[in-house]
């Protein structure tokens, strides 16, 4: 029997714009019993939830930020009394910084990109997953990665490492739970290059690497994520570089990387989503 989100409790983070208000406004439609929002932004946050109030599943709005242990504990707590535990978790929320690495803060920058972008993911799963595998009901987790944790990327260099970690993560998690006898819990790591969401305004997508429409990748997502689909990487180039990386020399690699599908100099006109 295909997995579906009917009647299931879906958590999002990052749930207030962008990807994450997409990933809602799905699962709305697909008749979640409960989605829940997760997002440092209280008013945007506030507004998502407001427009999704009255579709049909219950809507519950928690303001988090995820670059703090302790308000993720609080917030999976009151989840748990609120709604119940999620059969699907989303972790969708990230940050970027585009810059050289001696020019990155140690807590603005370096410390808080990989509390959010990394950490956040492992403490909220975690929070969950001990119930999950003790229901022994159908469950998903959806990690949200980068192209660019599959590559080197000048400019980019913390949020690089950020999605590395959260790649090997998280297949490695799919693997545990396979080994342990839980395969009721699907992993899904997706692996998109640029998407057109602000997040990476001023970025050139690559070579065969256009910055992607939200909504489609959210859709393919959705698909792979009900599908249980180990990992998804978009669009089909980000796939191919990663087939080259592996067999070509370095020499080699960077002469295509940097002057052929030109990714090194991918982020010099970054200028990000506006304050």
């Amino acid at each position: 029997m295909s997995f579906t989100v009917e009647g299931r409790t879906v958590l999002i983070t990052g749930a207030a714009s962008g990807m994450g208000r997409l990933y809602a406004e799905r699962a709305v439609q697909e008749r979640a019993a409960a989605v829940v929002l997760w997002d440092v932004d209280a008013e945007a946050l506030h507004a998502t939830a407001d427009s999704l109030a009255g579709s049909g599943p219950a809507v519950h709005s928690y303001v988090v930020d995820l670059a703090s242990l302790s308000e993720i504990t609080t917030a999976a707590a009151a989840v748990r009394n609120d709604v119940g535990v999620p059969s699907v978790l989303i972790n969708n929320a990230g940050i970027v910084r585009g810059k050289y690495f001696w020019d990155h803060d140690q807590q603005a920058d370096i410390a808080l990109v990989m509390q959010i972008n990394t950490l956040a993911l492992m403490h909220l799963t975690r929070e969950f997953l001990p119930d999950l595998i003790a229901s022994r009901e159908p469950a998903r987790i959806l990690n949200v990665a980068s192209a660019s944790g599959t590559l080197s990327v000048p400019r980019m260099s913390v949020y690089t490492a950020s999605k590395w970690a959260v790649i090997g993560w998280s297949d490695s998690l799919r693997l545990e739970l396979r080994q342990a006898g839980h395969r009721q819990i699907k992993v899904t790591t997706l692996i998109p290059s640029y998407i057109r969401t602000g997040m990476f305004e001023g970025a050139r997508g690559p070579l065969f690497t256009p910055l992607m429409d939200p909504a489609d990748v959210v859709d393919r997502a959705w698909g792979a994520l009900l599908a249980g689909r180990p990992r998804l990487q978009l669009p089909w180039s980000v796939a191919l570089g990663s087939a080259l990386r592996g067999v070509l020399p370095q020499p080699l690699w960077d002469v295509v990387a940097g002057r052929v599908f030109k990714v090194y100099s991918s982020m010099e006109h970054f200028t990000g989503r506006p304050s």
